[in-house]
């Protein structure tokens, strides 16, 4: 294995991040020359010798049992989705697997029909690399109407939410937190590398998003790993103007690593107006801008006070 490999560039990153006193250690002695904590004091903390974990760090090292897994998790403060990340890794190492080219994803019958039923709400059906496997109508107009929305039809045009939130002017525009929704796809798809190391088409991902775009090699040099299960997002929407939505991240049931992608908003909100508006727009051709009124007074398309 040429360098360190995906282990210890995790192990490495993680160590940096933390101080002596994150652990409970004292700093003495000679300035420090290396952010966050030395390899000597992980191993002493994880209870193994300076010269395996060194090794381990350095991509030497592939046999590591489950209980030194657990010392080094405990030693570095990793958080459960971060241990599960570390046992991935880990069997990768032991494997080094061979990259592949899968066949391309199709959505299963079942996520095609929860989209249908979902036919009032923003949804979207994404593959384990985050390609848009489908899209409803609302899904299509609330996060990317100037794509064709046949596009996931064909594998060769098919959007992927991670290339568009990097490469794509108009997903940088509509997240008003855009680093914020960077950090976590970033860390999301960090996870799915764990889970897929022979995904080729992953690997290119990745690759591509590297040679375009900074802001992506400093968010993955980071190794953060963080699931995308909910979160509120404030858009800046070009037809329908700000609105705020809750994205959830729902598995679907089957062999496929699918997923099912809803924006909603409370109930009578200006925000479900907002997602009102925006179907109304796309079944009875463009409709005008929803222009903010100042606060506390009702806009000209009906919004409630903000």
């Amino acid at each position: 294995m040429d360098g360190p490999g995906p282990l210890g560039d995790f192990l490495r990153a993680r160590r940096t991040r933390l101080r002596p006193a994150d652990v409970g250690l004292r700093e003495f002695g000679p300035r420090r020359r290396v952010a966050g904590l030395r390899r000597e004091e992980v191993a002493q903390l994880a209870g193994v010798s300076v010269s395996y974990y060194t090794r381990l760090e350095q991509g030497l090292s592939r046999g590591a049992s489950a209980e030194v897994l657990d010392a080094i998790a405990r030693a570095l403060l990793l958080g459960d989705h971060e241990r599960g990340h570390l046992d991935r890794l880990a069997a990768v190492a032991r494997h080094a697997p061979r990259l592949r080219r899968p066949r391309p994803e199709r959505p299963t019958d079942s996520a095609r029909e929860l989209l249908r039923a979902l036919d009032g709400v923003p949804a979207v059906v994404l593959g384990h690399r985050t390609d848009v496997l489908a899209w409803n109508a609302l899904g299509h107009a609330l996060l990317a109407g100037h794509l064709d929305r046949d596009s996931p039809d064909d594998p060769a045009r098919r959007p992927n939410l991670n290339r568009m939130l990097f490469l794509d002017a108009h997903a940088r525009e509509l997240y008003a937190d855009w680093p914020r929704k960077a950090r976590a796809v970033v860390g999301n798809l960090r996870t799915a590398v764990g889970r897929h190391p022979e995904d080729r088409l992953l690997a290119e991902l990745i690759g591509e998003l590297t040679m375009k775009s900074p802001e992506f090699v400093a968010l993955w040099a980071d190794h953060r790993v963080t699931p995308c299960d909910s979160a509120v997002h404030r858009l800046h929407h070009p037809v329908v103007g700000p609105l705020t939505v809750t994205q959830q991240m729902l598995s679907i049931s089957g062999p496929a690593e699918q997923a099912l992608v809803v924006h909603t908003a409370p109930a009578g909100s200006p925000d479900e107006e907002a997602l009102v508006l925006l179907r109304r727009a796309g079944e009875f051709g463009p409709a005008p801008r929803r222009e903010p009124g100042p606060v506390g007074q009702v806009g000209p398309v009906g919004q409630g006070r903000r």
